[in-house]
C-alpha cells in the first residue's frame, strides 16, 4: 500500500493546483497593464483573485485532511539524496527533514502565519469601530459612537476597502507558498529516485514552478518596459496609446500604463534585479549540466539578459527623480555582486558582468538622460516639488494619533484639515510611505507591518525546508525589496496595488527559499 507521501495525487488536488497557476499568472500579468491596478473596479477584479486563490488553498486543506493525502513538498527535496547515501554507509540516513531543520523553520511560518492574522483582525476593528465616515461632496465628517482604547478609523468606507484589499492579498501570499513548496509530477518522480544518476545532477535547481513563475513575471516586466518606453519616445499623452487620464495628462509625466511615472519606475525596478538574478542561476545550472560545452549564447537562459538591460533601463528614461536615483543604487549593488561572484573565474566572466550595466545604462542615458538632467538639477530649488509642507502637516498628524493611527486608508481624509490654508494642495498622499503607514496604522500596525517583513527578510538564514538557492539569487531578491522601501522614504510605491502586489508576491518568494 502507497504511504499518504507517496499516493496519487487526487484528481481535485490537481485541478486546484492548475487553477492556482492559472489565477496566479492572470494577477502577475494583468496587475500592471490595467493602468497600475488604480482604479477601484481594477481593485475589485484583483480581489477577487486573491479570494479566489484562497478557497482554492482551503479546498486543498480539505482534501488533504479528508484524504490524508500530504503532498511532496520542497522540504522533502533531499530524501533521495539521504536514502542514498543511508545505502552507501555514509552520513544522513533518515528519510524526513530533521527535528533541527522543522524546530527552525516552523517558529518563522508559525510567527508570519499570525502577524497576518494580527494585521488584518487590526484592519477589521479599525472599519467596524470606526469613529467617523468621510463625505466628499461636504468635505465634512460624520461622528460615529467607537470605543476610544481599540483601534479606530476617520472614514469607514476608506478602511473598509483597505481591509479587503489587504485580505486579498494575504491570501495570494499564503495560496502562491503553498504551490510554490509544492513539486510537479516530474519533480516527484525524480526525488525518489536512490541511484548515483540522481545525485550526480546538479544540486538545488530552481524547481519548475518558481521557475515557471519567475518566467513570466520577468518576460511581462520585459514587454512593458519595452511598450512604455516607445510610449514615451513616441509623445503621446494617452496610456498605451488608447486614454488620457484625468490627472497627470501630459506625457513626460506618464510612463506606459502608469499615469504617474514613478509608479512606473517603482514597478519595474522591482523586477529587473529579480530577472539578472534568475539569468544569473540558470546559466550555472546549464554550465553545471553540461552546457559549458555547448556553443556561446545558447541555452533560453540568454534571452533573460536583453530583458534585463531593457527593464533596468526604463526606469531612467522614465524621468523620474526617485526610480532613477534607486535604479543607479541597485546597478551599483547588483555589479558589485556580480564581480564577486566571479571573483574566481576568469577576466572575461567580469567583463562580461560590466558590459551588462554599461550597456543599460548607455541605453537609458541616450533616451533619457537631457531631461532627467534637468529635473535632477531643480531637485532642491523646488522642494522635491513642494513636498515639504506635505511633510510638516503629514508629521504632525503622526504625533497627533501615534498609537493606532487615524485608520488604514484614511490619509487622502484626515489631511485636509491640516493644510495650512484652505487654498493649499489637498494631498491624497503622503509622498513617503514609511511616514503615511504609521499615520494612517499607528506604531501598533506599523510595528506589525515591520516584524511581517523581518520574518521574510529573516527566512534565507534559515536553512532546511524549501528551495535552497544560491546566495546571489536571494541578494537580488533582498536589492529588489530594498530599492522600493528606499524609494519608499520619498514616494507611495505601496499605495498602488500593482507594485505593493509584486513586492508581496517577490516576499512570497523569498519566504520559500533557504541557504545551501
Amino acid at each position: 500500500m502507497p504511504s499518504r507521501a507517496h499516493m496519487h495525487t487526487p484528481r481535485a488536488y490537481r485541478f486546484c493546483d492548475g487553477l492556482t497557476e492559472a489565477v496566479l499568472y492572470f494577477m502577475v500579468i494583468l496587475a500592471p497593464w490595467a493602468y497600475g491596478t488604480t482604479e477601484p473596479w481594477w481593485i475589485w477584479r484583483m480581489n477577487v483573485a486573491g479570494y479566489l486563490l484562497g478557497a482554492l488553498l482551503l479546498t486543498k486543506w480539505l482534501i488533504r485532511s479528508r484524504t490524508g493525502f500530504r503532498p511532496d513538498g520542497l522540504d522533502d527535496k533531499d530524501k533521495g539524496r539521504r536514502l542514498s547515501a543511508a545505502a552507501d554507509g555514509s552520513q544522513g540516513g533518515t528519510a524526513e527533514p530533521s527535528p533541527k531543520e522543522r524546530s527552525r523553520t516552523k517558529p518563522l511560518t508559525v510567527t508570519l502565519a499570525a502577524l497576518t492574522v494580527a494585521l488584518l483582525a487590526f484592519c477589521l476593528v479599525s472599519a467596524l469601530n470606526a469613529r467617523s465616515t468621510f463625505y466628499y461632496r461636504l468635505r465634512a465628517f460624520e461622528p460615529h459612537e467607537s470605543i476610544a482604547w481599540l483601534p479606530r478609523s476617520f472614514d469607514r468606507y476608506a478602511t473598509w476597502q483597505a481591509f479587503w484589499m489587504y485580505l486579498g492579498l494575504a491570501l495570494c501570499f499564503w495560496a502562491t507558498r503553498d504551490w510554490l513548496m509544492g513539486k510537479t509530477s516530474r519533480e516527484r518522480r525524480e526525488s525518489r529516485e536512490s541511484n548515483e544518476a540522481a545525485l550526480s545532477r546538479e544540486p538545488y535547481p530552481i524547481p519548475s514552478r518558481l521557475r515557471r513563475l519567475l518566467w513570466v513575471l520577468c518576460l511581462n516586466g520585459a514587454v512593458l518596459a519595452l511598450e512604455a518606453t516607445l510610449q514615451r519616445l513616441s509623445g503621446t499623452d494617452k496610456l498605451l496609446w488608447r486614454i488620457r487620464p484625468e490627472f497627470n495628462n501630459y506625457a513626460v509625466l506618464q510612463f506606459g500604463p502608469f499615469a504617474y511615472r514613478s509608479n512606473g519606475a517603482q514597478y519595474l525596478n522591482l523586477i529587473w534585479p529579480v530577472c539578472l538574478g534568475f539569468w544569473w542561476v540558470l546559466r550555472e545550472e546549464f554550465k553545471r549540466s553540461g552546457g559549458a560545452k555547448a556553443r556561446t549564447g545558447s541555452g533560453p537562459h540568454v534571452l533573460l539578459l536583453p530583458c534585463s538591460v531593457v527593464i533596468a533601463a526604463a526606469p531612467i528614461i522614465s524621468t523620474s527623480r526617485g526610480g532613477a536615483i534607486v535604479a543607479a543604487l541597485n546597478l551599483v549593488g547588483a555589479l558589485i555582486a556580480l564581480l564577486v561572484a566571479n571573483r574566481r573565474r576568469r577576466w572575461t566572466g567580469r567583463l562580461g558582468a560590466v558590459t551588462i550595466f554599461a550597456t543599460a545604462l548607455l541605453l537609458a542615458g541616450y533616451l533619457g538622460w537631457p531631461q532627467l538632467k534637468t529635473r535632477l538639477q531643480t531637485i532642491l530649488a523646488d522642494e522635491l516639488s513642494g513636498r515639504f509642507e506635505l511633510y510638516k502637516n503629514a508629521r504632525q498628524i503622526a504625533r497627533d494619533y501615534p498609537l493606532f493611527g487615524t485608520g488604514p486608508g484614511t490619509f487622502a481624509w484626515i489631511y485636509l484639515p491640516y493644510r495650512t490654508h484652505p487654498e493649499a494642495t489637498w494631498e491624497a498622499y503622503a509622498h513617503d510611505d514609511w511616514l503615511e503607514t504609521r499615520i494612517t496604522f499607528g506604531w501598533v500596525g506599523f510595528s506589525m507591518i515591520l516584524s511581517m517583513l523581518a520574518v521574510v527578510l529573516a527566512r534565507a538564514f534559515v536553512p532546511g525546508g524549501g528551495t535552497r538557492v544560491r546566495g546571489l539569487f536571494v541578494y537580488m531578491l533582498w536589492l529588489s525589496l530594498g530599492g522600493c522601501l528606499v524609494h519608499a522614504k520619498f514616494d507611495f510605491p505601496f499605495q498602488v496595488y500593482s507594485t505593493l502586489a509584486l513586492f508581496v508576491q517577490i516576499c512570497c518568494v523569498l519566504f520559500c527559499l533557504s541557504r545551501r
